[in-house]
């Protein structure tokens, strides 16, 4: 069979309308999306005429309206007093309704004179545990905790030293075992925090300071409390956004925050076949000591503005996860994970 010999002419027509086609479908998808486009920004510009100044301000995503940035401006010396910020942080939860979760457990809480410490122990006492709290040297908050949790009816201790010393932990484990008789839940939330803007201006001493504190001392206690702990039983170890997602200004607490994310997953499948459980909670920013005692008081006046809900959350709204992780009811299937209390996904 011969071949037909090609007939440019009507190949040139065919190219032209395909050409024409294209153009065509190319200007029509233009001019849709330019549509679209019009119709978006006249939505938004309606929806901006008809906002209030209230809507908006920073999310207010629970039942109690919280404090607003700009916060006041503010500077403490370390290690930092609760009695001291203002506003006052709300640990005291007074919406969250007890139902007997922790019904005579005994808790033992480092740092747990203020801030994210202090609520997680009313929180405890409320469900039903005894509440021992260890800190560092903040007298005046660790009473004023002692009392808030003995207004739930629980017993308290609080017991003063520093975690980085592996004999002052066992020590004080012993001390909340012969006062309560027993150990079920272990909170480790003892930290260090202070910035350094490069990696160069980082001292050794700083360093150390940080790693001894925030990861070793939690080493000291996980392995002072283990002896304690019965089947049942679980750790908490509080974590931090930063562990997820870096903080260029805080090298070494970010650090250690990521090593106690690998730290709780690494003990969790170690203690599985012994009947404890190990979690850990993530807080983005938290309205406590820690960063008053860090930053200038020109950055916490500014402190939690960056986070997808525009504040720093109060003590009162992270407890809530160390009840859920605590709980045998709620967590018994739960184990080495990281949950994130950060406002958002982005923190």
């Amino acid at each position: 069979m011969t071949k037909k010999p090609n007939n440019p002419k009507s190949e040139a027509r065919a190219s032209a309308g395909s050409g024409k086609q294209r153009v065509a479908e190319v200007s029509a998808t233009s001019a849709r999306q330019k549509g679209i486009q019009a119709e978006v920004e006249r939505k938004d510009a309606k929806a901006m005429r008809g906002k209030t100044k209230d809507e908006e301000k920073p999310v207010q995503a629970g039942s109690r309206r919280q404090p607003e940035n700009p916060l006041p401006r503010q500077h403490q010396p370390k290690p930092g007093h609760e009695h001291l910020l203002q506003p006052a942080p709300k640990f005291l939860a007074p919406d969250y309704r007890g139902s007997g979760k922790l019904e005579g457990k005994v808790a033992l809480i480092t740092g747990g004179d203020s801030g994210i410490g202090r609520a997680v122990a009313v929180l405890f006492a409320r469900e039903g545990a005894d509440v021992a709290i260890m800190y560092l040297s903040e007298h005046q908050d660790a009473r004023d905790t002692r009392a808030s949790i003995e207004d739930e009816g629980r017993r308290s201790l609080a017991i003063s030293g520093d975690v980085r010393n592996p004999r002052f932990c066992e020590e004080a484990v012993a001390q909340v075992v012969e006062a309560f008789g027993r150990l079920d839940v272990l909170v480790n939330n003892a930290a260090f925090q202070e910035h350094s803007d490069s990696l160069e201006e980082l001292s050794d001493a700083h360093l150390q300071e940080t790693l001894q504190t925030n990861i070793a001392g939690y080493f000291h206690m996980a392995r002072a409390a283990l002896p304690h702990l019965q089947r049942g039983a679980c750790i908490i170890n509080t974590g931090s956004e930063t562990g997820i997602f870096g903080n260029e200004n805080l090298l070494d607490y970010s650090a250690t925050k990521g090593a106690i994310h690998a730290f709780t997953k690494s003990l969790a499948s170690q203690l599985l076949p012994r009947g404890i459980r190990v979690n850990a909670v993530a807080p983005g920013p938290v309205w406590t000591p820690l960063n008053p005692a860090d930053r200038s008081a020109e950055e916490v006046a500014k402190f939690g503005q960056d986070c997808d809900m525009g504040r720093p959350a109060q003590p009162e709204e992270v407890s809530p996860a160390f009840v859920f992780l605590a709980s045998p009811v709620m967590g018994s299937y739960v184990n080495g994970i990281v949950l994130p209390v950060m406002g958002g996904p982005r923190g």
